[in-house]
């Protein structure tokens, strides 16, 4: 994993990156005690997805304001920003059998999304960490929830920074990150919130789970994936995601799942 992270890193520097944005987070979610229901009519049926804002709130907003046109985004064909029912006319672009659908790129390719990304809500938030880091694992972390986002908000990023970053990607190693606390690097950064470790599991990858696709930790766009596998998919918990469940449908999914790639999304709308 450490390879990628770092490796991903390097893009990052070799890029003159500016901050992607697409309007404030805007609140979707519905009162206390009930919750938002996804309808998406496919052309070989209907999927009706109970959403979840307890678990994944922000993944919740993002995904409603997508599908209602009320949250703006950066048409990758364009270039433009607009407010559009974005998940319409939409297909399932990846299907892998006994596995999951993927959909929710305006490309079509899997590379394709709405112009900015947010962080993954796979776990419920613990203590806060501080001072000296102790271990490479909280090194890893501090890289994926400090430092990548923040390189990733600046076309100028500090030179100590970068320097330190320099020096993870040419050891693979998120050693040179420990010779300093974590408030520096938060100080760095101008991170306001605390870094915090990782509480419980909050929901697991599991059949007919409605799951947030990626390109590695807290890059959350547009495209999820349902899960297929009656197994469920436990290799992936804590990996991405999980911010609803289809509780009608399964028998569409898997239609679609039969049918392979390609399969139309007419439209998203929420009761």
């Amino acid at each position: 994993m450490r390879l990628t992270l770092f490796a991903f890193l390097a893009i990052l520097l070799g890029v003159n990156l500016q901050a992607q944005t697409a309007g404030g987070m805007q609140s979707h979610t519905q009162t206390k005690g009930t919750k938002p229901m996804a309808i998406m009519k496919t052309e070989l049926g209907e999927i009706q997805i109970e959403l979840w804002p307890d678990i994944a709130p922000k993944t919740v907003d993002n995904f409603i304001g997508l599908a209602t046109g009320t949250k703006e985004w950066k048409n990758p064909k364009t270039g433009k920003m607009e407010k559009s029912h974005f998940y319409d006319g939409l297909t399932f672009h990846r299907v892998i059998a006994d596995f999951m659908i993927q959909g929710g790129d305006p490309l079509g390719t899997g590379s394709g999304g709405p112009g900015y990304d947010f962080e993954d809500e796979c776990y419920a938030t613990g203590a806060p960490i501080t001072g000296e880091i102790k271990d490479e694992a909280t090194a890893v972390q501090v890289f994926q929830e400090v430092i990548i986002p923040y390189f990733r908000s600046t076309a100028k990023p500090d030179s100590m920074l970068k320097s330190i970053a320099d020096a993870c990607q040419k050891e693979q190693s998120g050693k040179p990150i420990m010779a300093h606390p974590i408030e520096f690097y938060l100080q760095k950064t101008g991170r306001i919130e605390p870094l915090t470790a990782k509480g419980t599991l909050k929901a697991k990858v599991e059949y007919g789970a409605m799951c947030m696709a990626n390109a590695g930790p807290n890059t959350n766009g547009s495209q999820f994936f349902i899960v297929t596998k009656k197994e469920g998919c436990d290799w992936l918990d804590g990996k991405h995601t999980v911010f609803g469940k289809v509780v009608k449908g399964m028998d569409v999914v898997h239609a679609i799942e039969k049918k392979g790639n390609g399969v139309k999304i007419e439209s998203v709308t929420m009761q």
